[in-house]
């Protein structure tokens, strides 16, 4: 299932929050460290702190450490980025799962490379890496989007 729109870039200054990165703040390199740093923090329901974060407030707090906002949802997330097929994943991208808590697209996590993945996946688990390519993640796989160079 391929998603919706291909987003990308959105023109003009609206005052509000902006999509749209700004390549020369920040490397995917440097997103993949930032996300690395979280890791262990434990999962919570509508987090959006190193205190605690569900799986797209994880994903805002590691970009906006970039001073890139993106939406508290994995659907909008998806929507904003620039789809990225499969095959072309590149660390930093991010990855987005549908059918999973419910249905639709529910799920996102920050691409590392190697076929991982950081993310945080459910009540009473942590930020933690998991195998893009086990049998859950590919069965429930709806598409990536980049924000990165």
């Amino acid at each position: 299932s391929s998603g919706g729109s291909s987003g990308g870039s959105s023109g003009g200054s609206s005052g509000g929050s902006s999509y749209t990165p700004d390549y020369d703040s920040y490397s995917s390199s440097s997103i993949v460290s930032v996300a690395k740093q979280y890791l262990g923090v434990p999962y919570v329901w509508g987090g959006t702190s190193p205190s605690g974060f569900d799986c797209s407030g994880f994903v805002m707090y590691v970009f906006g450490a970039h001073g890139i906002t993106l939406p508290h949802n994995s659907r909008s997330m998806y929507s904003h980025g620039t789809a990225v097929a499969k095959k072309d994943l590149k660390p930093g991208d991010l990855v987005f799962f549908q059918n999973t808590y419910k249905a639709g697209l529910s799920h996102v996590g920050i691409y590392v490379g190697d076929g991982q993945f950081i993310h945080a996946p459910s009540s009473g688990r942590v930020v933690s890496y998991a195998d893009l390519n086990s049998d859950y993640y590919v069965a429930h796989y709806y598409g990536a989007a980049r924000y990165t160079k």
